[in-house]
């Protein structure tokens, strides 16, 4: 038995660690739990505290809004009225722990007022004035002195542990940089240093070069599972030109950005024929009021499927160590999303 080019580690540049393949095992035997389809939701869900003029439990009630509505989320992880930390608590232990106020703001984007509606089923004018929306709050926080890092995330499926199926997603603004792109920063700086190029600019050009894994591509965006995935149907989506942040992408660059993340979402979709769960995750500059002409922002979509209905699970070796162990290899995954016919997916206006 041969196990070439299914078996062996590969670097990840961004994060400069390791991740291991071992495809090989895909097929082994499982009496784990498995991820089913759902039952269809209904457009209005009076229980729904996103649903337009439904009552949150913090007492306001949402408008009956018929576009995209953002709201300050009722139970923020950061917020300005977090209490204050006591001067005696911050430092302890010579500066050992540390404690300070969790600063920021924290809110809720509901894409679309219908309950039972996702990005990939509605049309692509809506999911542009989604991304349009993020752009605003982008240029907003922007102008927030007391901001320094925003992170725009959805959690979709019940598999990744989403609270409320209604379509929306979070964006956290904090007054301190997040860690993800602290280190995609570092190992940009490191890769410049050894080899004179931009690391982002390396990666699209080595990903344009094999061609096998890109996923969806137009004249201003691109996407591909990349060569050093660590979950099976993870996807990297780039705008072309590069921009530190959201804020600065014209009309068109965020069509066409939202024209490429729309295909790999319906190509997940149809090639799972459910509606598929994912952390999406926009990576993003500092906005710290200095320049970052080096970073390039990109859409990272990490599904926790390994396989149709099995969940990749984070044990030993990503939970106790911080290598990620993988089941598959990218190559393959690509071929799978690359196969699928999303000619005629039944968009929902």
């Amino acid at each position: 038995m041969t196990h070439a080019g299914k078996w062996e580690k590969r670097w990840h540049p961004l994060r400069e660690e390791w991740v291991v393949y071992a495809a090989h095992r895909n097929a082994r035997p499982w009496s784990g739990s498995t991820v089913k389809n759902t039952t269809q939701a209904p457009a209005y869900d009076p229980a729904c505290y996103l649903c337009p003029g439904n009552q949150r439990i913090s007492g306001h009630s949402n408008p009956p809004y018929h576009d995209v509505y953002i709201f300050d989320n009722d139970h923020p992880v950061v917020g300005w009225d977090a209490p204050e930390i006591p001067a005696a608590q911050q430092n302890l232990h010579q500066g050992l722990y540390k404690k300070a106020k969790a600063k920021g703001v924290a809110r809720v984007v509901c894409y679309d007022p219908r309950h039972n509606l996702t990005m990939s089923e509605i049309p692509l004018a809506r999911v542009t004035k989604v991304f349009q929306a993020w752009r605003g709050q982008m240029q907003e926080f922007i102008e927030n002195k007391d901001i320094k890092s925003v992170l725009i995330f959805e959690n979709k499926g019940e598999a990744v542990g989403v609270s409320n199926p209604h379509p929306h997603c979070q964006i956290y603004a904090t007054d301190f940089e997040f860690a993800l792109v602290q280190k995609e920063m570092v190992a940009a700086e490191n890769y410049k240093t050894q080899t004179g190029q931009n690391i982002f600019a390396a990666i699209l050009a080595a990903e344009k070069a094999d061609q096998i894994r890109i996923i969806a591509e137009n004249d201003g965006a691109i996407a591909f599972i990349p060569y050093f995935a660590r979950y099976a149907y993870e996807v990297m989506i780039f705008p072309k030109n590069r921009h530190a942040t959201l804020a600065t992408l014209s009309d068109t660059e965020l069509k066409q950005l939202a024209a490429v993340f729309q295909e790999v979402i319906r190509r997940y979709d149809t090639y799972f024929n459910m509606s598929f769960p994912y952390v999406m995750s926009f990576l993003q500059a500092p906005v710290d009021g200095l320049a970052y002409p080096d970073y390039h922002l990109h859409m990272l979509l990490q599904p926790p499927l390994r396989q149709p209905g099995l969940i990749k699970f984070l044990a030993g070796p990503e939970i106790g160590a911080g290598n990620f162990m993988a089941d598959t290899v990218p190559e393959e995954k690509a071929a799978e999303l690359r196969s699928v016919d999303i000619a005629g997916f039944n968009e929902i206006k």
